[in-house]
C-alpha cells in the first residue's frame, strides 16, 4: 500500500515538473515573439547603407537598406523583413496588383503580398541571387537585373537572358521600357536598346556608353543615361552631354526637373561652380531645372554635397525629396 502511494506521489511530482517546464517554454515563446515585434517597430529609419527609396500608392515610404526593408507611414518606421531575413536589401517594386518585390545581395528576391513572404532564388529559375534592380513592364512581366543575367517573370516561371543572347555582359544594372515598347538596359559593359527584334548598342560618335547605371525616359520622351560617361540626353537622333562626372542615379520630379547623384565635385567640367577644391571623394545631389536643361553649359543646382555616396532618389506626394546614403536615408522638405 505504501509502495503504491509512493509511486502516486512520484507521478504527481513528475507531472508538476513537466507542467512547470511547459509553462516556462510558453513564456519564452511569447517573449521571443514580442522581441521580434519590438525589433520590427523602430522610432527611426535604418542606419547604414540605404540603396532605394520608393513611395507606394497609399503614400507609405519604403526603404531598401542593408538592415532590412523599412516602411514609413508618416509617423513611425517598421522593419518589414526583421523576422524573415537578415539579407542586405537593394531594390523595391510595387507591382500593378499592389504586391511588393524586394531584391537582395545574395539571397534572390522576396515577394510580399502584405501578409506573407515568398523567396525566389536560382533554385526557382532566377538568373542570379545578387539582384540589383526590379522593373515591371506594361504587360505586367517582372524583370530582375542580376550579376548573372537578366530574368523575366511572367507569374509562373522565369526566362533568362545573358551574354549568349547577344548581351556583352551578364552583369545587368538597369532596364526600362519606353512609351512605344522598346526596352533599354545597361550592363557592366555597354548599354542597349531592344525593339523586339534586335539589340542596338548605344554609342556617340562611334564610342559606346559604358557601365550605364540608370536609364530614364522623361515626360517629353527623352531618354537619359547616367553612368561612367556622365549624364546624357537622347532625343531619338542626337546625344547631348550635361556632365562627364560619373552619375549613379537619375530621377524626374513632377515639375520636369532632373535630379542626379554624381561623384566628386573635383575636376567637374563646370568651372564656375563655387565649391572648394578637395581631393576627398564627395558625392553631390543635383537638380537640373528648366534653365540648365535648356542650356547644358549652365550648371545644375547643387542640393546636397559631402555625402560619401548617394543612391536612389524619389519624390513623395508632398513634394519632398528622399534619397539613400551610406549613413541611412535623408529627407528634404523645402530647404531643410
Amino acid at each position: 500500500m505504501n509502495k503504491a502511494k509512493n509511486i502516486s506521489i512520484l507521478l504527481l511530482f513528475s507531472f508538476f515538473i513537466s507542467s512547470c517546464s511547459e509553462i516556462n517554454q510558453e513564456k519564452q515563446q511569447i517573449h521571443h515573439s514580442r522581441s521580434l515585434f519590438n525589433d520590427a517597430d523602430a522610432t527611426h529609419g535604418p542606419s547604414g547603407i540605404v540603396r532605394t527609396v520608393k513611395q507606394d500608392r497609399r503614400g507609405n515610404i519604403w526603404i531598401a537598406s542593408w538592415k532590412g526593408i523599412f516602411r514609413y507611414d508618416g509617423k513611425s518606421f517598421t522593419n518589414i523583413t526583421a523576422a524573415i531575413s537578415s539579407a542586405r536589401f537593394f531594390s523595391i517594386l510595387e507591382d500593378k496588383k499592389g504586391n511588393f518585390w524586394f531584391s537582395t545581395v545574395g539571397s534572390g528576391v522576396y515577394y510580399y503580398d502584405g501578409k506573407s513572404f515568398r523567396n525566389f532564388t536560382t533554385k526557382e529559375g532566377l538568373a542570379g541571387n545578387r539582384v540589383t534592380e526590379i522593373y515591371a513592364d506594361k504587360a505586367g512581366h517582372i524583370w530582375f537585373c542580376t550579376e548573372a543575367g537578366l530574368s523575366r517573370y511572367d507569374g509562373q516561371s522565369f526566362q533568362n537572358f545573358a551574354s549568349k543572347d547577344r548581351l556583352s555582359n551578364n552583369s545587368i544594372n538597369w532596364i526600362t521600357e519606353d512609351q512605344i515598347g522598346k526596352l533599354w538596359f545597361g550592363t557592366g559593359e555597354y548599354a542597349y536598346v531592344y525593339d523586339g527584334k534586335r539589340y542596338k548598342t548605344l554609342s556617340h560618335k562611334g564610342k559606346p556608353f559604358k557601365n550605364v547605371r540608370t536609364i530614364v525616359e522623361d515626360k517629353k520622351g527623352y531618354i537619359w543615361l547616367g553612368g561612367n560617361d556622365g549624364l546624357w540626353r537622347y532625343d531619338g537622333t542626337t546625344f547631348t552631354n550635361y556632365t562627364r562626372q560619373f552619375v549613379g542615379y537619375i530621377y524626374e520630379d513632377k515639375h520636369g526637373n532632373i535630379w542626379t547623384s554624381s561623384d566628386s565635385i573635383v575636376n567637374r567640367d563646370f568651372k564656375h561652380v563655387s565649391q572648394p577644391a578637395t581631393k576627398v571623394t564627395s558625392w553631390i545631389l543635383s537638380r537640373y531645372n528648366s534653365k540648365s536643361l535648356l542650356d547644358p553649359t549652365t550648371p545644375p543646382v547643387i542640393i546636397r554635397s559631402g555625402e560619401a555616396q548617394i543612391f536612389g532618389i524619389t519624390e513623395a506626394n508632398d513634394g519632398s525629396i528622399w534619397f539613400g546614403t551610406l549613413n541611412g536615408v535623408r529627407h528634404i522638405n523645402g530647404k531643410n
